[in-house]
C-alpha cells in the first residue's frame, strides 16, 4: 500500500485576522490552529509532515518545534502551487501519495482524511479532491463530474454558466496527489492570472487536459471544511470544537 506524506500550507499572514501573528498560530481553545491540522495528518499515519512556512516563520517553527514536522520556506509567497513546490526537496525520494492541507482549516477530522486517502488509493486516480455540498455555494469552484463520477472540471464562480452555478458540490482545497506526478507537473503551472501567482488547482486542469483520471470524495460535514479568515470564524470554530468534545461521535 502506498504510503502518505502531508504538506500543510502555513505561510500566510492572515490580514483579515487584524493581527500581526501568523494566521495559523491564532489559538483555538488555547492551542494554535495549525496544531489541529498536524494532529490530523499524524493520526492517519503520515510518513512525513512538511509545514510550508513564510510570514514570521520563526514563530511558526517555535510553536511547532516539538511536533515531529519538517519545514520548507516559501519566500516570496507566490500562490498555493508555488507553496507546494517548495516541499519538493523534503519529498525528493518519496514514492507514495501527498496529502495537501491548509493550516487554517483546523476542523478537518482524521477520519475524513483517512477516507479521502483510502478512496484515492482505491480509485486509481492520479489525484483526488475533497468536496462538500453547500446550500448556497456562491463564490466557490463547482465540481463537474462525468457519468462515472470522475471529475472532468472545476469551474470557478466567475467562469460558471447558470447551469453550472446550480451545482451544489464544491472544491474545498484539500487534495491527494501521486507524489512523483505532482512534482513533475508543478513546474508546468503558469502564473498568467491577475495576481501573478501559481495555483495548485491548475495541476488538476493539466491532468484533465492529458486525459488523466481525477476522483473526488464528498464529505457531508460542511463545517469541517471551513477555512478560518476572521476572528468571528475563529470563535465559531471554537464553539464547534467544544460541541465535539461534549458530543463525541463514534464511527
Amino acid at each position: 500500500m502506498a504510503s502518505v506524506a502531508t504538506v500543510i500550507l502555513a505561510a500566510g499572514k492572515g490580514t483579515r485576522m487584524k493581527s500581526d501573528l501568523p494566521k495559523v498560530l491564532h489559538p483555538l481553545n488555547d492551542k494554535p490552529m495549525v496544531h489541529y491540522v498536524i494532529d490530523a495528518a499524524q493520526a492517519i499515519g503520515s510518513e512525513k509532515v512538511v509545514l510550508i512556512i513564510g510570514h514570521k516563520k520563526e514563530l511558526v517553527e517555535e510553536a511547532t518545534a516539538d511536533l515531529s514536522v519538517e519545514y520548507a520556506v516559501q519566500s516570496p509567497q507566490l500562490g498555493t502551487g508555488h507553496a507546494v513546490l517548495q516541499s519538493a526537496p523534503n519529498l525528493e525520494n518519496f514514492e507514495g501519495n501527498v496529502l495537501v492541507l491548509s493550516g487554517d482549516v483546523p476542523l478537518l477530522q482524521a477520519e475524513t482524511l483517512k477516507n479521502l486517502v483510502d478512496y484515492h488509493r482505491e480509485s486509481g486516480a492520479i489525484a483526488t479532491l475533497l468536496t462538500t455540498e453547500m446550500t448556497d455555494p456562491t463564490g466557490y469552484g463547482r465540481v463537474i463530474r462525468n457519468p462515472e463520477g470522475d471529475v472532468t472540471q472545476i469551474v470557478e464562480e466567475k467562469d460558471a454558466s447558470d447551469e453550472i452555478r446550480a451545482i451544489k458540490e464544491i472544491n474545498v482545497g484539500i487534495y491527494v496527489f501521486r507524489a512523483k506526478e505532482l512534482f513533475a507537473t508543478l513546474p508546468e503551472v503558469k502564473n498568467d492570472n491577475r495576481q501573478g501567482e501559481y495555483y495548485l488547482p491548475d495541476v488538476l486542469k493539466i491532468y484533465v487536459q492529458r486525459g488523466e483520471k481525477l476522483a473526488a470524495r464528498l464529505t457531508r460535514d460542511v463545517e469541517e471544511t471551513h477555512g478560518i479568515n476572521t476572528v468571528d470564524q475563529l470563535k465559531n470554530a471554537e464553539a464547534i470544537l467544544n460541541q465535539r468534545l461534549q458530543n463525541p461521535v463514534s464511527g
